[in-house]
């Protein structure tokens, strides 16, 4: 493929993870899955912790809101320990069915894949041209970022436990969705902002059109990554296509 020419200047690249990074496949058939499997045995370990109170409160604001809404979520029992769990790891599993966006799933299931990542369990897999081009732009005085909806906890984790190594070091900053959502243009201001850069000199490379679409109306550079099990995209002729992050040359790049 034709390199992809970034226009100057550009500071720091904004990485989706899910797709862009990793396989899609990772996301939904091991991190999933592992929550799933894990949350009742984490629950019952852990529901007393500072940690687990805070999330479960959260899980609990989030359901009144979906009873409000007449969603029929699994009922939350309250008052006896083990119906109390049972009722959230249903609750739990309901959100994780519908990919739901969740600050309370996503700070739980973080916990949990931290158990997993530590045990040795979990390893995350990356595209091969991943770790050379992290190491590369860190090398050539770029700031790396994140932005991905899951919690910044569960960012970290991935990047400190891939195929590849511990990959950390060469990522300057991690967003979540208490950003906002990525589909909304004030995230991408926001994110800039944290950056203490115009939007413009940054670049948002991801495999979801409807994210690339916010990052641009808030004035980023934007690349569409097409990676094998990726789904479909409508329109996806709007933005310049990238297969590898090999195909990405930049010229000016600076500190």
């Amino acid at each position: 493929m034709t390199s992809s020419l970034i226009t100057p200047p550009v500071r720091c690249i904004l990485l989706d993870i899910e797709g862009t990074t990793t396989p899609i496949s990772f996301v939904h058939e091991v991190l999933f899955s592992y929550a799933r499997s894990q949350v009742r045995n984490y629950l019952v370990d852990h529901y007393e912790s500072a940690e687990t109170v805070a999330d479960v409160a959260k899980l609990r604001a989030e359901h009144a809101s979906d009873v409000e809404q007449n969603l029929r979520p699994p009922e939350l029992v309250v008052g006896r320990r083990n119906a109390e769990i049972d009722s959230l790891v249903a609750y739990v599993n309901w959100l994780i069915d519908r990919d739901r966006k969740s600050a309370g799933l996503k700070s739980l299931q973080g916990r949990i894949w931290r158990e997993g990542y530590v045990e040795g369990t979990l390893k995350a897999p990356l595209f091969s041209d991943v770790a050379p081009a992290l190491e590369r732009w860190h090398r050539d005085g770029l700031r790396i970022a994140i932005f991905s909806s899951g919690s910044v906890l569960a960012q970290r984790l991935l990047f400190a436990h891939t195929e590849a190594g511990d990959l950390t070091g060469f990522i300057d900053n991690y967003f979540d969705t208490s950003q906002g959502p990525k589909i909304e243009l004030e995230s991408y201001h926001r994110i800039a902002a944290a950056l203490s850069l115009p939007a413009q000199d940054v670049l948002f490379i991801s495999d979801v059109v409807n994210e690339l679409d916010a990052a641009r109306a808030a004035g980023m550079q934007t690349r569409l990554c097409v990676r094998p099990g990726n789904h479909d995209q409508s329109h996806p002729e709007r933005y310049q296509n990238i297969q590898t992050f090999d195909d990405i040359s930049i010229l000016n790049a600076t500190t």
